[in-house]
């Protein structure tokens, strides 16, 4: 079973819920932070093992300029505007570039050949009996949709995977959700939640995955987040009050459910209802 946890804003809690609902399950679990921009669930998890480090490169273009009669079909077939002719003139624009291969395949003249660039690594280890991956993208690079799809190759059919997805609705989310059987939604009771939250499971429907919610710092802002839950049929899982001792456990690097073993079955009938 694949089960992503997303929210349609940062700091509403993902990474608590993903790492303490992985550290809840029985079995064989892997979890997966594919918040490449900012991965953060090891900090959470006890250091096993000596990490594996893995390179991960995409595929570039080369334009031969002997061969090259600028005739304009690469930049005319690349969707990402990797590449421009401009006058006698070939301009490449690798970190735009989706690594396809389209424009090597359109060209007439097979002046374009593929070069291998680096945009980030892959590190696996194992922590608490969990298997974790997660990808961390080199600075300064605009696509993290590439590394979120290397990461995922490593999902273990055989285990429940737990996908720690970037925050947002745009193409590094829906890179991450997509073949879920699940999607956890975290939101907060605040306005700015609502609104987010409602972009968010916009975004699940047009990809026919089914979610419910969790809702962190339960007790502050309003009911919104409710009346829309139970306007729209979307149960809520899991409450996760706004409490000092939970916000220190997060602080000092802790999962409230070592801190807290209570806590530990509250997940534990979370991911019930899930099955369910």
């Amino acid at each position: 079973m694949i089960i992503s946890v997303a929210s349609g804003k940062g700091g509403t809690g993902k990474t608590t819920v993903a790492v303490n609902l992985a550290l809840s399950l029985h079995g064989d679990v892997q979890l997966l932070d594919c918040d490449v921009e900012e991965p953060n669930a090891y900090i959470f998890m006890d250091g096993g093992g000596e990490e594996a480090v893995e390179h991960v490169h995409i595929p570039v273009p080369e334009v031969d300029e002997a061969r090259c009669d600028y005739c304009g079909e690469c930049a005319a077939a690349c969707e990402y505007n990797a590449i421009v002719v401009v006058h006698e003139r070939v301009m490449v624009f690798p970190e735009l570039c989706n690594g396809c291969g389209l424009c090597g395949m359109v060209c007439p003249r097979g002046a374009i050949r593929e070069a291998s660039r680096e945009i980030g690594v892959i590190k696996r280890r194992r922590s608490d009996g969990i298997e974790l991956v997660y990808g961390v993208l080199n600075v300064g690079e605009a696509r993290a949709t590439p590394l979120i799809n290397r990461v995922k190759e490593e999902a273990n059919p055989e285990m429940t995977v737990i996908i720690d997805c970037p925050p947002g609705t745009a193409c590094p989310v829906i890179a991450a959700v997509q073949g879920s059987d699940y999607c956890i939604l975290v939101t907060e009771p605040t306005p700015f939640g609502l609104h987010d939250l409602k972009l968010a499971v916009e975004v699940l429907r047009t990809l026919d995955i089914p979610s419910g919610l969790v809702i962190n710092r339960a007790g502050i802002g309003d009911r919104g987040v409710y009346d829309y839950s139970d306007a729209e049929g979307i149960p809520i899982l899991l409450e996760i009050p706004y409490s000092e001792d939970i916000a220190r456990c997060y602080s000092e690097g802790k999962p409230i459910v070592r801190a807290m073993p209570d806590w530990k079955l509250r997940f534990e009938e979370l991911i019930a209802k899930i099955r369910r």
